[in-house]
């Protein structure tokens, strides 16, 4: 049986099944008679989203757009194998990733650096090159009609300079990929559960904050977090995400993690930040494991950060 939800305003969540369940999503947003696919997860996601196109009656040929947020692998890494599968759809990426989907070698090259081959093989399977010529560009500010509906695409910069964020006026909600964080099921309810993800390379604690300030002049109602799932009223964790980012500073300061491989402490200190501000969850332990890769990423990425900015 295929892995979805079917959320309000003709929006449905499908789990790319990436690591394990509830961890990725790929949004399916209907207009009329036509689908747009928002994120794609991996090559290995895409049996669980054809599956669910059948479950809804949704014919291949209706899939107008396929959109991943950035290029990391987790979100754009099976729009190859999706524009061979929907052979009418138009491809949207920022400005700053269209290269790296016509050519993903570089791509392979620093997600295998990152990860080791068989890992690689094993996460994201075959990165395949997409056609020029299905490519469009969304720049910032523009946007493209689906049907009725209109999806504006917002520049937002800090997780990544190749990420941008799509407002849908119909749900008052933004497809915020990884600018507006994470919040696993376990953590949705508290005080602190939406937290900023900084894997390497691009984190930019100036320019995130900015992004979230832009992303909040339309007065979002919801996101839609590929990590993971619908996230109500995100207003309420607007003062709380700027801290954690804070946080992620000052412990970068603490630490100066200038040494390759002197990010081991600045982990231990990040984990066991995070873990105490959620120690409310009903299950500590789950949470941890689910956490787990999220902080060594994190980790590994503001350790870059600090490298790039105070060498």
């Amino acid at each position: 049986m295929p892995v979805f939800s079917s959320l309000a305003h003709d929006i449905v969540c499908v789990d790319s099944l990436y690591v394990q369940p509830q961890v990725a999503s790929i949004y399916l947003l209907r207009g009329a008679q036509e689908v747009a696919v928002i994120e794609t997860g991996t090559s290995h996601s895409v049996d669980n989203l054809l599956a669910t196109l059948a479950e809804l009656n949704i014919d291949r040929s209706q899939v107008k757009y396929v959109i991943p947020t950035h290029v990391h692998l987790d979100h754009a890494g099976g729009a190859g194998e999706m524009m061979k599968q929907f052979s009418q759809a138009s491809l949207i990426v920022h400005p700053r990733g269209a290269r790296h989907m016509i050519n993903p070698e570089k791509l392979i090259a620093g997600s295998i650096e990152v990860y080791g081959a068989e890992q690689f093989k094993k996460l994201y399977g075959d990165i395949i090159p997409i056609d020029e010529a299905r490519i469009l560009i969304a720049n910032d500010l523009d946007s493209f009609q689906l049907g009725p509906r209109e999806l504006l695409f917002i520049d937002t910069p800090g997780h990544a300079r190749h990420h941008f964020c799509i407002y849908d006026q119909q749900s008052e909600g933004i497809f915020s990929g990884d600018t507006f964080g994470i919040s696993y099921a376990p953590m949705k309810q508290l005080a602190r559960g939406l937290l900023p993800t900084t894997p390497p390379v691009q984190f930019d604690p100036e320019a995130l904050p900015r992004s979230i300030d832009r992303l909040m002049q339309y007065n979002p109602k919801r996101l839609y977090l590929t990590h993971y799932g619908e996230y109500a009223e995100p207003s309420r964790q607007l003062a709380s995400f700027n801290r954690w980012i804070d946080d992620y500073v000052r412990l970068c300061r603490e630490f100066n993690p200038l040494e390759p491989g002197s990010e081991a402490p600045l982990e231990k200190a990040l984990a066991g930040l995070i873990m105490q501000e959620l120690q409310d969850a009903d299950d500590l332990q789950q949470l941890a494991r689910i956490l787990k890769t999220d902080i060594h990423l994190n980790a590994q990425g503001l350790a870059h950060w600090w490298r790039s900015t105070h060498a």
